[in-house]
């Protein structure tokens, strides 16, 4: 079973990121923002099947998978979490935050793995412990906007 964690352990691991609404990481004081968790295409997220190679593990080939535990958003002005929604786009998405100045806040989320192993085809069986990551971050700027009345 040290093998097995070890294996999951070293898994390439995809690190998500975050997709704001409105689009172009710009937003308005007062305005509900809209966050929602993105996994690049390279390394393993969750439920994605990773093979280790066999001669690391006595030869035994073993299918190791992430499975998501949480996720922890990080919104400059707050924090939501660990929750185990991946967000969305407008006007459903459950992962929102509203802000209440202007100014440019760093935002990521950050992702807890548990993982799950089979051997042969077997049916999956939990690996001990988690692997905690830290999203890649970024900038939202938040802007103030004025209306005025003009005389023709």
């Amino acid at each position: 079973m040290a093998m097995i964690r070890d294996a999951f352990h070293e898994t390439d691991f995809s690190v998500p990121t975050v997709n704001i609404q409105p689009e172009g990481d710009v937003t308005l004081v007062h305005l509900p923002t809209y966050f929602e968790v993105k996994f690049p295409t390279q390394g393993f997220g969750p439920d994605e099947v990773d093979t280790p190679d066999p001669a690391r593990l006595l030869g035994y080939r073993i299918e190791v998978r992430p499975v998501l535990k949480s996720v922890t958003y990080h919104l400059g002005e707050t924090t939501i979490g660990p929750t185990t929604s991946l967000g969305g786009p407008h006007p459903s998405g459950d992962v929102r935050a509203t802000y209440s100045r202007p100014g440019e806040y760093q935002v990521r989320a950050d992702i807890t793995y548990t993982g799950q192993f089979r051997v042969g085809g077997s049916q999956w069986f939990d690996i001990p412990g988690q692997v905690d990551l830290q999203g890649a971050p970024v900038v939202l700027t938040v802007r103030e906007a004025k209306a005025r009345l003009y005389t023709p």
